[in-house]
């Protein structure tokens, strides 16, 4: 049995079997281009697969070394990709600049940095282990445009024939011209490998009197500089002194570009992977350093507590104490992994949770308090009474006692939230009310916010919050 084999015999014991049988197939059979930046909620549409199953799949195949992982900082208005990185430590605080569209943006983990997987080297060998070996349309679209943007093969021929006046590959060292039309449109310089770009603001009269334009390409990031010019014919003289490959491509900025940049599919984000159960369990090495501090504008916090759990090993004793307990996180954490959702860490008898949505937490909450009630049952007894607590807001994502952690006034009123439950009850806070999923959950559950001021504990000003019945 070769290495691949034996990896694969060892992920099917570890994995869902439909996707582990899916993936055997992409890398067996799928082209080059397909194996490079895998998007997994698209692979999950594409073989009618769960999502959550998919991404566990994939998450114990990169485990395995079957493939890499990648963390790519997105550009939220063109998509391309700003920083590629192996690891999420590898993250910056600072800002990442995109000189296509002259901005630049903060790594935040919600929407801006994208998890995709590729094809280890040692399992099979494709174009993009060799970016240089990529011809220019090909590099554009498998390692400058992340797997979000949505194009097909007729859009890139758009791109190629009606949206770009020329496009070349220049050597380290070699210099080149191109003999350009200049249009009466703004015209963008881009040059992907070092991600750099001159704009060019055509207006005026015609002329047919030939332009001047030089770039140079070195390893200084200049920041991107307008030239004001007529509509006419252009020399633009190109000199490549990076050490490496460029390819300088020259856009007309119109609506064209525009809507072929701008269409999107969803994939999975940093967000989502830090709340995702199998990545918590089987990466840990791969959390922040113990510096670094990742912004993250929307997730959902679950505390829950055990009310009265000192008084129930008093009146029951350790053992039975100890084993009910530990039936009740066996199902809390069945119940979080289900629903999308990853235990933060467990103090005592309660538990912290994250969700990327509140639909999910709200989902897992109220499951959790059925399957308490459940358990009671069998015991013809109310010794598990369970309070929940359900708050979103934003946060900062951290390491904290080797542990990646979260930190923020959201997650303290999360806390707090619970603590104003008294006996089997949720409350949740505005936020979490407000989503647009909830209203649909709560009335299939027969379920009738009740709401209430509260006191919060270390949060200054009182707060609505709503008990869930």
């Amino acid at each position: 049995m070769s290495d691949i084999q034996a990896q694969f015999s060892v992920l099917k014991q570890t994995a869902d079997p439909g996707a582990v049988e899916a993936i055997q197939r992409l890398i067996e059979q799928g082209e080059d281009h397909e194996l490079n930046r895998i998007n997994v909620i698209d692979f999950s549409k594409q073989y009618g697969l769960n999502e959550e199953r998919a991404i566990s799949a994939f998450l114990h195949s990169a485990r395995l070394g079957l493939f890499d992982l990648g963390w790519n900082v997105l550009c939220p208005g063109c998509g391309g990709v700003l920083g590629a990185h192996s690891t999420l430590k590898s993250l910056k605080s600072d800002d990442y600049n995109c000189a296509l569209c002259a901005c630049g943006y903060k790594a935040s983990v919600d929407e801006a940095v994208e998890v995709s997987f590729t094809v280890s080297p040692r399992v099979r060998r494709i174009a993009a282990h060799d970016p240089d070996s990529l011809p220019v349309w090909d590099y554009f679209k498998q390692m400058f445009w992340s797997s979000g943007v949505d194009f097909n093969k007729e859009q890139f021929a758009t791109l190629a024939n009606e949206v770009t006046l020329d496009t070349l590959e220049l050597p380290p060292g070699e210099k080149a011209t191109m003999s350009l039309q200049l249009p009466n449109d703004f015209v963008i310089v881009f040059e992907p490998v070092t991600h750099a770009a001159h704009f060019i603001d055509v207006q005026g009269e015609p002329t047919k009197e030939r332009q001047q334009l030089a770039i140079m390409y070195n390893k200084v990031q200049a920041p991107t500089g307008t030239t004001t010019l007529r509509p006419g014919p252009l020399r633009l003289s190109l000199d490549n002194q990076t050490g490496m490959r460029v390819l300088p491509t020259v856009f007309i900025a119109a609506d064209a570009l525009h809507q072929l940049i701008g269409k999107r599919k969803p994939f999975l984000t940093a967000k989502r992977m830090l709340s995702n159960q199998t990545f918590r369990d089987v990466f840990k090495a791969d959390n922040l350093n113990i510096d670094q501090r990742l912004q993250i504008t929307s997730l959902t916090f679950l505390f829950t507590d055990l009310k009265g759990s000192t008084a129930l090993y008093e009146r029951v004793g350790d053992l039975a104490a100890f084993d009910l307990v530990r039936a009740h996180f066996h199902a809390l954490l069945e119940i979080i992994a289900s629903e999308k959702g990853a235990v933060v860490k467990t103090i005592g008898d309660a538990v912290m949770a994250t969700f990327v949505k509140p639909e999910d937490a709200l989902v897992a909450g109220l499951r959790m308090r059925s399957a308490m009630e459940e358990l009671n049952k069998k015991r013809g007894s109310e010794d598990l009474v369970l309070k929940i607590g359900i708050h979103e807001g934003p946060c900062l994502a951290v390491m904290l006692n080797e542990r990646q952690d979260y930190f923020g006034r959201t997650v303290n009123i999360a806390a707090r939230v619970q603590s104003v439950s008294m006996a089997q009850e949720i409350h949740i806070t505005g936020p979490v009310l407000d989503a647009p999923a909830v209203a649909t959950i709560l009335e299939q559950w027969s379920i009738k916010p009740i709401q209430k001021q509260a006191a919060l504990r270390g949060i200054a000003d009182k707060m609505v919050v709503y008990e869930l019945p």
